[in-house]
């Protein structure tokens, strides 16, 4: 497969000949000795603040500890060298803060580090900061009283996506080729569509997400990356995925031994099921559906075989199995960061729908959480039933092209309504999570207006690797990495 190249034209590129390589070319740079991790630290620094200023992307900036990292030599991994950004969620960097988007954590600082970055420092990655989302990773923009509001590279009155919008805007703006996310109902995938990456949530059980606990909401929640090429993505998967201690279960192992090899694996024939309708009737804007039709013509014109059919899933079991999940993992943390602190959380510490989670998980029975399991496995079963017939699902990521800012902003008052309203925007995403199948946001088609819109592809459960080949086709034939947007 050949490299990822892109048209270095984004004004705020400090540096265009760094620019135009993905991370495996950046990191076979510094192995011919063409540059320095030091000065792609520099470069990539460079490239952060002056983007930043305009889109709102960092939430903190460990520049000196990057640059410790360097002096104390690198390991040689697939990535020595290049720059990285963890998303400021659920993971840990000794000696900084992690505030997961909240005024409430903004002082506690991590006393080491998570597994996940640890194997990042292994694989060589430089981090030099951390992303922004919104808090405690709750919604579909990136949006909160703790960090303010994360724009769009490709149009600044626009979302970012969420929750890991930082990411999303910092790779979009060439800042660094890829950055950390986590996906809990689509957090990966939806900044992916938004700012026109490619966004792969893998499957349960695949990453770590440990030690503090080798499960995010009950299993919902996995993490991996936004990146600018398929092949960073599959890359990184291979240096960060395994077991870790205390994990119940493991992803099986990839066909080929590794998750880059399968991108050169002989590429066969799939049968694609084209799910055009959302699940529960809610509309779908005509940029998104023309997405995912231009999409099924292209992997027919790549020798698939595509057929029109969806899965009878109980959508509104699982989506109250969401909320129940989520309003209880919500309230354990405010319960416990009030604990932990010796003083308890008020609610104008906390966003307005953060606040309704907690109160609500407060008031949940257990009843309703082993309802939610059930839920959760009845959908699973479904979906492998009706994966005997396909290998992929192909939908629409999202239901709308990015929306405008504030439409979606936790500080909303009325919470239930804007849960609609998030469901209405992302209706598509979250039954990946429910059954814990890997699915992935490919920047296959532009609006009218110039916004990206990304097109989903879901896979069964452990099998990435037919995922990535796919991918991997996708974007040889349709290539993205050349579109930049200029601010």
């Amino acid at each position: 497969m050949a490299a990822a190249t892109v048209v270095p034209n984004f004004a705020m590129t400090q540096d265009s000949s760094f620019a135009s390589y993905d991370g495996i070319g950046l990191a076979g740079l510094v192995r011919r000795k063409k540059a320095s991790p030091a000065e792609l630290l520099d470069w990539a620094i460079k490239n952060a603040e002056t983007a930043n200023a305009k889109l709102n992307f960092l939430a903190h900036k460990h520049y000196d500890a990057a640059k410790a990292q360097i002096r104390a030599a690198l390991p040689s991994g697939p990535f020595t060298g290049v720059p990285f950004l963890l998303k400021d969620l659920g993971v840990a960097l000794s000696g900084t803060v992690t505030s997961n988007g909240s005024l409430i954590f903004k002082d506690r600082v991590a006393d080491f580090d998570s597994e996940l970055v640890l194997r990042y420092k292994r694989a060589g990655l430089v981090i030099f900061g951390k992303t922004t989302s919104p808090e405690f990773g709750l919604g579909g923009t990136t949006e909160s009283k703790a960090f303010g509001q994360t724009r769009n590279p490709w149009n600044l009155e626009r979302v970012a996506g969420g929750s890991s919008g930082g990411s999303g805007a910092a790779v979009a703006a060439g800042v660094v080729p890829m950055a950390q996310g986590s996906d809990g109902g689509g957090s990966i995938r939806i900044p992916a569509s938004c700012n026109g990456l490619f966004g792969l949530k893998p499957s349960r059980g695949r990453i770590p997400t440990g030690p503090v606990a080798t499960e995010i909401w009950l299993g919902l929640s996995v993490r991996h990356a936004l990146t600018r090429s398929v092949r960073d993505s599959a890359a990184l998967m291979d240096a960060t995925a395994g077991t870790e201690l205390g994990s119940r279960y493991t992803a099986p192992a990839p066909r080929t031994g590794s998750f880059l090899s399968e991108l050169r694996a002989t590429r066969q024939k799939l049968r694609i099921a084209l799910m055009l309708t959302e699940p529960s009737g809610l509309p779908l804007d005509v940029e998104c559906l023309t997405a995912a039709l231009s999409a099924a013509k292209l992997c027919e014109s790549l020798g698939h075989h595509v057929e029109e059919a969806a899965p009878a899933l109980d959508v509104a079991s699982v989506r109250a199995g969401f909320t129940s999940v989520v309003t209880c993992a919500i309230a354990q943390i405010v319960r416990d960061r009030g604990l932990e602190r010796n003083r308890s959380v008020c609610a104008d510490e906390v966003d307005s729908v953060p606040w309704w989670f907690n109160e609500q998980g407060q008031k949940l029975s257990a009843l309703m959480l082993t309802d939610a399991n059930s839920a959760f496995q009845n959908a699973a079963f479904t979906m492998a039933q009706f994966m005997t017939r396909f290998d992929v699902v192909l939908s629409p990521t999202l239901a709308k092209p990015p929306i405008k800012l504030g439409e979606l902003n936790n500080a909303a008052v009325d919470a239930p309504a804007l849960r609609k309203q998030m469901t209405a925007f992302s209706p598509f995403t979250s039954i990946a999570n429910a059954t814990g199948q890997p699915a992935m946001s490919v920047p296959l088609h532009w609006s009218a207006s110039g916004m990206p819109v990304g097109v989903m592809f879901m896979g069964r459960y452990g099998d990435e690797g037919t995922l990535f080949r796919l991918a991997a086709q996708l974007e040889q034939a349709q290539p993205w990495a050349n579109r930049r947007p200029v601010i």
